[in-house]
């Protein structure tokens, strides 16, 4: 089959490499549509502790063509989202029930080969049908998994002002779910025209054009869509002087979320008076744990919609193309078809 591999980071071709057999509870699986996403880059660049050699790609869509010993749970030619996280279920954090923080934890994209292949491998359990969802829909499962884990962790009061910066596909997707939250009010700051249009149209109640490079030129211009501070603010960007800029645009008692994948050694500053007199909670959302299930539901009965969402596709031989339009304002969403066109 072919693939994405990297030897070392920075370094990648598309190779040719061999299907190894399957074990038991395990499925091949053709990948028929891969999201890229902000993680692909930073594993681009070798951070987030990838092992070598890698292929990267964690939000997949693909078909089931080979089934392992005692798989009885999917079908050969189903059609399934995959979760790319895999659990050891015996270290002292799995068995306390805190599978995010498994010490043994793996990801396909990240340890275990990932989707940017014409095949991958994966434990059955870890297939989620999608039966008629459309792919372009089905390919947003696993950020939207994410972001859903994100909500569980905000637990936004109902009747609560949320701020979002970045619009990307999570915020998009986030600002979508805290509209069915019980928020009354959601406003996303980002610095692209035409993906804060989209954001309108998914149910932010309004957008402020903002510079992430000098966040704070803009945001009193923010700060007026909630003179006491925003109840719930979450930043998908990851850039560091934006969320410093976030703690004053936060209300008093009110939650920050750092969502956002930042690099390992960028740094922020915060007043520990401030967050201590306010009473802030500053709380982080890393991946998720099974929700892939429910992230189908909000898709399948279009709570959350990929409509707009997907900009441009590639095949494997465009991987570096693929990687720099992640730079491009235009791209809202970038998604790879490692078996040829199926969108």
């Amino acid at each position: 089959m072919r693939a994405v591999s990297y030897p070392a980071p920075g370094q990648f071709t598309v190779a040719d490499l061999a299907d190894r057999p399957l074990a038991a509870a395990e499925v091949r699986i053709a990948n028929l549509v891969v999201g890229l996403c902000g993680t692909d880059l930073h594993l681009h660049q070798g951070h987030n502790y990838p092992a070598y050699p890698l292929t990267p790609g964690h939000e997949i869509v693909a078909r089931v063509v080979e089934t392992g010993p005692g798989v009885d749970t999917v079908a050969v030619g189903e059609v399934v989202a995959v979760d790319n996280v895999v659990y050891c279920r015996d270290c002292r954090r799995c068995k306390k029930g805190e599978f995010n923080f498994c010490e043994r934890r793996r990801s396909m994209g990240t340890k275990l080969p990932g989707g940017f292949a014409e095949h991958a491998v994966t434990l059955a359990e870890k297939c989620y049908p999608i039966g008629d969802l459309p792919l372009e829909a089905a390919v947003l499962t696993e950020p939207t998994a994410c972001a859903l884990h994100g909500l569980q962790l905000l637990d936004v009061p109902v009747g609560a002002s949320a701020l979002i910066t970045g619009a990307g596909p999570t915020g998009l997707i986030l600002a979508q779910l805290l509209r069915h939250s019980g928020a009354a009010k959601v406003v996303v700051a980002a610095p692209t025209r035409a993906k804060l249009d989209l954001a309108l149209r998914r149910g932010a109640d309004a957008v402020v054009q903002v510079d992430r490079h000098d966040f704070a030129a803009t945001a009193p211009v923010v700060a007026e869509h909630a003179p006491g501070g925003f109840d719930v603010v979450v930043d998908a960007t990851g850039v560091p002087a934006v969320i410093e800029g976030l703690v004053p645009l936060t209300a008093s008692g009110g939650t920050l979320m750092v969502y956002g994948m930042a690099g390992p050694d960028e740094r922020i500053s915060l007043s520990p008076f401030e967050i201590f007199r306010r009473q802030l909670t500053v709380v982080g959302s890393f991946a998720q744990t099974f929700d892939f299930a429910r992230a189908i539901d909000f898709l399948a009965t279009g709570k959350v919609t990929a409509e707009g969402m997907i900009t441009h596709r590639f095949g494997l031989d465009d991987y570096r193309r693929a990687l720099d339009t992640l730079a491009d304002p235009a791209c809202v969403k970038a998604v790879v078809e490692p078996n040829g066109p199926v969108l």
